[in-house]
């Protein structure tokens, strides 16, 4: 069940009203709700991995309760090391099984030695990326002591497997979102009113802009040799803007459906597109993930790895995002990706002297105009990598950019048909959703104030005509991307 469903518009309404009207009063009975309609919200797509589902809501919580009961070290490790083995074991088996089985057949292959393999039939279950780090980083915290260990099965099954973070995230931290389900939630209306303008702001995110810059980006990579270099660019570019406003118009419309239910979700987008450097862009794209990734894998071997000094700092750093983008896909290509942004970060730690002085003799402007410029190109770059389905692909594209055609005019016509790509009116609802993106940059989501203070026919105005918009100008509707992680 995906938030620009039609099913889901049938299921939230009703969840709602039976949430606040009927169950409200008991806070049992009202976590019980929502872990039930949590498995039906994922079992909507194939009850069959619900099994797997509570499974991992039963190994981490026993395994949280052992490790809040022991106090010895090696049991503990022990412990610790049985919930890294299961969870890390699901992603493997069902995320990449299939692509190391290729990796080694065609390893072989490159030495003469022809060795007969095929993939295994397996369907990978959606969010699976997402709720075993959720489930992982409670089994850390409360090995850590940073964190009690929560009794209660049903509300640790309930953070675990809360509907509208399961799919695509935010990764919620254990200490900040498990012990709302032991407080006694009330409807507060500012709260609600404010989900419904996140939700709605995240819809016309997704279902306009990053629906409709999937026709341009889908037509430049699925056919590179048929458009100019300076066109390709500007498919990148339409990518660029894509996944921004898939992923960050999904995060936006689960934290306004948890607000909506009294809950408070971690942000997990901060104007990325805005950084100066790579490792700022990191500290403002998928916080939460880029956080859990800091603080559970970066941070402990960058601590094992002291004695080596900046070395080990550089080693860890580019590990950690090798694995990043390893967690994306079984793919060479996420591979190559996170590499690249490995790579930059090494960059930034080993340059970080010789920029400051470049800073302090250069103006200010011009040094944050040439830095945006420089990062915000590298971030294009290298989600080539991320939307090409391989290195031919990939290989292509970046051959025909660099090609004499760069230097042409791009064009908006898809030379097979001759037909304008997007409509005009798309283009600028483009530059309408950037604007609004850039005015409301210090909020906590771009739309928070924006006709806020207006008086009320003019606001309901503004809302009816995103609501118009989403409607009338509708992209072909597509699987959010992140939810495929």
């Amino acid at each position: 069940m995906l938030f620009n469903s039609l099913d889901f518009a049938v299921f939230f309404p009703l969840v709602f009203i039976l949430y606040w009207f009927v169950v409200q009063r008991n806070l049992k009975l009202q976590n019980l709700f929502v872990l039930a309609s949590s498995f039906v919200f994922y079992g909507w797509w194939d009850w069959r991995f619900l099994a797997l589902l509570f499974s991992g809501c039963l190994v981490n919580y026993i395994v949280g309760r052992l490790l809040s009961a022991r106090n010895d070290k090696p049991v503990r490790r022990l412990l610790l090391w049985t919930a890294v083995v299961y969870n890390i074991g699901l992603l493997v088996v069902f995320k990449y099984l299939n692509f190391f089985i290729g990796s080694f057949v065609s390893a072989f292959t490159f030495f003469g030695l022809n060795l007969s393999g095929s993939s295994l039939n397996i369907v990978l279950p959606v969010g699976i990326s997402f709720f075993t780090f959720q489930a992982l980083g409670y089994v850390l915290e409360v090995y850590r002591r940073n964190a009690d260990a929560e009794r209660n099965f049903i509300s640790f099954s309930a953070f675990v497997s809360f509907f509208p973070l399961i799919l695509a995230g935010p990764i919620e931290r254990a200490t900040h979102l498990l012990p709302q389900f032991s407080k006694k939630r009330t409807f507060d209306y500012t709260k609600a009113t404010d989900g419904l303008r996140q939700i709605l702001w995240g819809l016309f995110k997704k279902i306009v802009i990053a629906d409709n810059c999937a026709i341009f980006a889908n037509a430049t990579f699925d056919d590179p040799s048929g458009y100019s270099g300076s066109t390709l660019v500007l498919g990148a570019l339409f990518y660029t803007i894509q996944i921004y406003s898939d992923f960050s118009g999904y995060s936006d419309i689960a934290i306004g459906v948890s607000k909506l239910m009294g809950f408070d979700i971690i942000r997990n987008f901060n104007n990325p597109y805005l950084s100066l450097n790579v490792a700022d862009f990191w500290r403002r794209w998928h916080i939460s993930l880029s956080s859990w990734l800091r603080d559970y894998l970066f941070t402990p071997m960058s601590i094992k790895l002291r004695s080596l000094g900046v070395t080990g700092i550089i080693i860890s750093l580019f590990v950690t995002f090798i694995l990043c983008g390893l967690w994306h896909g079984a793919n060479y290509t996420f591979i190559v990706w996170g590499g690249l942004h490995g790579l930059a970060l090494v960059w930034d730690v080993i340059s970080t002297r010789t920029r400051k002085k470049i800073r302090k003799q250069t103006n200010s402007t011009l040094y944050n105009s040439i830095s945006w410029f420089f990062t915000f190109s590298f971030i294009v770059f290298t989600w080539i990598f991320f939307r090409a389905e391989n290195f031919i692909q990939a290989n292509n594209f970046i051959y025909e950019i660099f090609s004499g055609s760069f230097f042409s005019i791009p064009y908006i016509i898809e030379p097979s048909t001759g037909r304008t790509i997007l409509p005009k009116t798309i283009y600028f609802l483009i530059l309408l959703f950037l604007f609004f993106e850039l005015y409301g940059r210090n909020q906590e989501f771009s739309f928070a104030q924006i006709g806020k203070n207006w008086k009320r026919p003019l606001r309901f105005a503004l809302y009816y005509s995103i609501i118009i918009a989403i409607y009338w100008f509708s992209g072909p509707g597509q699987q959010f991307i992140y939810a495929q992680f």
